[in-house]
Parts: C-alpha cells; structure tokens; sequence
C-alpha cells in the first residue's frame, strides 16, 4: 500500500459572524479550563444539542465517501452542516487549525488536515467532528471503509468500534478512570493490536479540553474517581503494528512510525447514576 502524502491545502472556511465562537479563535492557546467536571442538568442538556449536531455532521460527511472524493469535499459538506445549524465548528481556530474537521487516513492516527488528497479504493479514513453551540462542545469520530478494503482493515475498523463500546460500558460511578484503558488495552491486545497512548480521551464542556485525561491503556496514574454529571470522551486508537508514532511537518498529522494501518472511533458522555449516557447521537 502506497505511503499517504500531504495534499495542498485548501482555502480555510469562513463562519457567519453571527454564529458565537469558542474564546480560543483567534489565539494561540486557550485558557485553561478551571471549572469542574461534574456539570449540572442545563449544560448537560446543551451538550446532547452539540452533540446531535456533531454527530450529524460527521454522517452527512461520511455520506459523501468515495473513491475519488477528496478529503476537502468532506470538510465542505460537515462545515456547511454545522453552519446550517447555526453552531460553530470547534476545531476551526483551535491552536491554529485551519479547518472543520479532521480527515485520517489509513496510517494517520489523528488530526489529519483535509487537503486536495483524493481517497482511493481501499482506504479507511476517520472523520472527526467537534461542534460548539450554547456555549458547550461535542465531539465525535468514526472510522470509514471506502470502497473494496481488505479483510485486515476492515476486522481492525471494526475491533476499533468495539473497543470504545467496551470502554463506554466500562463507564460507573465509582471506579477509577483507568479501568476504561484496562477495559480497552485488554481487548486489543486478543488481535495484537498497538494502542495509542500519547492521544488520549479528554473532559469536555464549556471547555473543549478540560484537562481531564481518559487514557485507553491501563495507566496507573488515571486514579479519578467517575462522577454522576462527569463529561468526557471516550476515543480509542488502535494500530495494526506500534502505537509509535511520527509528526508531519505541518504541526498536526500524527501517523504511525511503521506506517501501519490505524483506526478510532469516539463518543462524548456523561456518567450517570448507573453507567454512561453517549451524547453525540443523532
């Protein structure tokens, strides 16, 4: 299989000004979140409406796959989308990323840009889709077949949605966060899978990263104890051979040192009383 190159980039989107945008935009960094993790009623409620919207977008994207579509065609249709839904799409101006989504393929982990490249006959590729409205994000990936793919990738596509199936029902009041990445490690190493540990789960609310870290290996560190009205991601990477991995020069593509093949798939919840409530669903 063909080693995955940068595409040239595309014009950046414009947003309505109309539309409320995160306090990041336009800054380096944003502020760093000191608020609690446990949200009330009301803003859990506007974050099912963030993610809905989120989850939306990233299936009218995901629509739109195909061999010979490219990556920025995808970003075109979620931005429109979230726009349609007078939301603002998170990950536009977040630390200077110049895009709605992020488009990964193949062996690219995480934040791939979307650019001129063109999908082709076999790949698999993430769409991942952050939306802010009401003051609130919800964020949402999944892993897409595009066209006739291999038996290899498409068990690891798969096994990769189990995964953070299995990570979301691992989710109680009570138990320490780690028990999510034992739940998962536990699962990918049944194939021989790498899981990827420097990209990570993350707390979300009025905060797109609320520095609250969701590990999706067993790390003996993650010893906070989930909370009733805790919110937080979910979002497993799993890679066919080592979960190392290397930068390209753009900043932001993360893709495997072995060049193997690599899937994610991510939910935004909230713990409730007896287990997790996913919140980016249509």
């Amino acid at each position: 299989m063909a080693i995955l190159v940068p595409g040239k980039a595309t014009p950046i989107r414009s947003v309505p000004a109309d539309i409320p945008r995160p306090e990041y935009v336009g800054k380096p960094a944003p502020t760093p979140y000191s608020g609690p993790e446990v949200q009330d009623a009301e803003t859990i409620e506007r974050m099912r409406v963030a993610g809905r919207i989120a989850a939306g977008a990233m299936e009218a994207a995901a629509a739109r796959i195909a061999p010979g579509v490219t990556t920025d065609e995808l970003d075109k249709v979620a931005h429109e989308y979230v726009l349609d839904h007078h939301a603002y799409p998170s990950c536009l101006g977040y630390r200077g990323f110049p895009k709605t989504i992020c488009t990964s393929i193949n062996e690219v982990i995480c934040h791939g840009i979307p650019d001129t490249t063109r999908l082709n006959d076999g790949d698999i590729v993430n769409i991942d889709v952050t939306v802010f409205i009401g003051g609130v994000h919800g964020d949402t990936d999944a892993t897409y077949l595009v066209g006739d793919v291999d038996e290899e990738s498409r068990l690891l596509v798969e096994r990769t949605r189990e995964a953070l199936n299995r990570g979301i029902k691992a989710v109680k009041p009570g138990r320490q966060i780690n028990v999510i990445g034992r739940v998962i490690e536990s699962y990918a190493k049944r194939f021989g899978y790498g899981v990827v540990r420097d990209f990570t789960g993350h707390g979300i609310n009025s905060s797109f990263h609320s520095g609250l870290i969701i590990p999706h290996y067993d790390d003996e560190r993650a010893t906070t104890v989930m909370e009733p009205g805790m919110t937080f991601t979910i979002e497993p990477m799993l890679t066919l051979g080592t979960y190392d991995y290397d930068m390209w020069d753009d900043g932001w593509t993360v893709v495997t040192k072995d060049r193997k093949r690599t899937a994610q798939f991510e939910h935004t919840l909230v713990v409730t009383d007896t287990g997790a409530e996913v919140l980016t669903v249509v």
